[in-house]
């Protein structure tokens, strides 16, 4: 059976979080400083190493992140059509 992730990337969702950010004219400090009043605490780098795979995202900060972007987590999940 084929792994999901495939060694190199570490999330599923971060260039779908990137892309949602950037709809919504977010850049990453904003969404770090954000998060900050959910007492979610991801720094910019590591907002930067979710969206470019190179970092797990936990269920915690996922819920945050849709929190502030104002999306239904399964947003994230969604395939560019």
């Amino acid at each position: 059976m084929k792994r999901i992730l495939d060694g190199q990337k570490q999330n599923m969702v971060g260039p779908r979080i990137k892309q949602l950010r950037l709809e919504k004219g977010m850049t990453q400090k904003t969404l770090a400083e954000r998060l900050e009043t959910l007492a979610v605490y991801v720094c910019r780098g590591s907002i930067s190493r979710i969206e470019e795979q190179k970092r797990t995202i936990t269920d915690i900060e996922l819920a945050g992140i849709a929190e502030v972007l104002q999306v239904d987590i399964s947003e994230f999940f969604k395939k560019d059509e």
